[in-house]
C-alpha cells in the first residue's frame, strides 16, 4: 500500500507542475555538499512555500540532523505549528477542500518534486514569473503558461515584468514573452535573488532523496571493493588451475 501511495504523490506534481512551454531550462548547478545553501533553502521554502506545500515524507528532526541545524533553533525558527514535534512529518494546516477552492486544485507536496521536474525546470520555473494582471493572481509564468500560483517570492525578487520577442508558430510570427526584467524594488538584486531561488531548489533536491550523497560516496568504496575482489577472485582461479594447464 505503502508503495502505491509513494507513487501517487511522485505522479501528482507531475502533473500539477506540467510545463507548457518548450523553453530552454537554465543550469540550477546546486551542491548538495553545501550545508550553508541548504540551510537557507530549508529557510526560505518554510517562510514562502510552507504555507500551502508540504513535504510530509520528511521529518523536522531528520531535516536538522542533516543541514546540521541544532534541534532548539529548528523547533524555534522553523517550526510554526505549536502544536508540532521536532519528530514529527513536515505537514501543513491547510485545507484540502480550501486549498482546492483556492488554487483550483490543492496544491501538491514538494517532497519528491525535484525528482520529478528536475532541478533544472524548478530553478528556472522560479524565475520566470511575470505580471500579467489577466490572471487570477496577477502573475503568468514562462515556463508554466496560466500558472495556478502565486509570486510568493515577489518581495525578494520585486515586481517582474515581461519581455516581449518574435516566435513562430505554426510558420506564423507571433509576439511571445522570451523574458523579463525586474523593477528594482525587491529585497534582493537579480544576482542575489537566482542565489536565493538555487538555494531553495538544492533544499528540495536534498528533500527528494536525503541520502543522495552518502549513496554516491558509498558507490565509491563498493567499486573499489568490486575491483579488489575482482582480482582476488582472478588469482585464486589461477591457482586453483595452475596444475590443470
Amino acid at each position: 500500500m505503502k508503495k502505491w501511495i509513494l507513487i501517487l504523490f511522485a505522479i501528482l506534481p507531475s502533473a500539477v507542475f506540467a510545463a507548457g512551454a518548450n523553453i530552454p531550462l537554465d543550469k540550477a548547478n546546486n551542491d548538495l555538499s553545501d550545508q550553508a545553501s541548504l540551510q537557507n533553502g530549508a529557510k526560505l521554502f518554510m517562510n514562502y512555500c510552507f504555507g500551502c506545500h508540504a513535504t510530509q515524507y520528511q521529518r523536522y528532526e531528520r531535516v536538522a540532523d542533516d543541514l546540521g541545524i541544532p534541534l532548539d533553533l529548528m523547533k524555534e525558527n522553523l517550526v510554526f505549528n505549536p502544536e508540532s514535534k521536532i519528530g514529527d512529518l513536515m505537514t501543513n494546516a491547510i485545507p484540502e477542500k480550501a486549498a482546492a477552492k483556492w488554487f483550483g486544485a490543492p496544491p501538491p507536496d514538494l517532497t519528491l518534486v525535484a525528482r520529478v521536474r528536475g532541478v533544472d525546470w524548478l530553478y528556472t520555473y522560479l524565475r520566470s514569473f511575470y505580471a500579467d494582471p489577466s490572471r487570477p493572481f496577477g502573475v503568468n509564468n514562462i515556463v508554466f503558461p496560466s500558472v495556478g500560483m502565486p509570486h510568493v517570492l515577489e518581495e525578494l525578487q520585486g515586481i517582474p515584468t515581461p519581455v516581449y520577442g518574435k516566435k513562430m508558430v505554426n510558420g506564423e510570427e507571433v509576439s511571445t514573452v522570451i523574458g523579463i526584467e525586474t523593477d528594482g524594488t525587491g529585497e534582493l538584486n537579480t544576482e542575489e535573488y537566482d542565489n536565493a531561488v538555487r538555494d531553495l531548489v538544492n533544499f528540495l533536491e536534498y528533500s527528494g532523496d536525503p541520502v543522495k550523497l552518502e549513496r554516491h560516496a558509498m558507490g565509491w568504496w563498493v567499486m573499489g571493493f568490486l575491483v579488489i575482489f575482482t582480482i582476488l577472485v582472478v588469482l585464486l582461479k589461477k591457482e586453483y588451475w595452475r596444475d590443470v594447464h
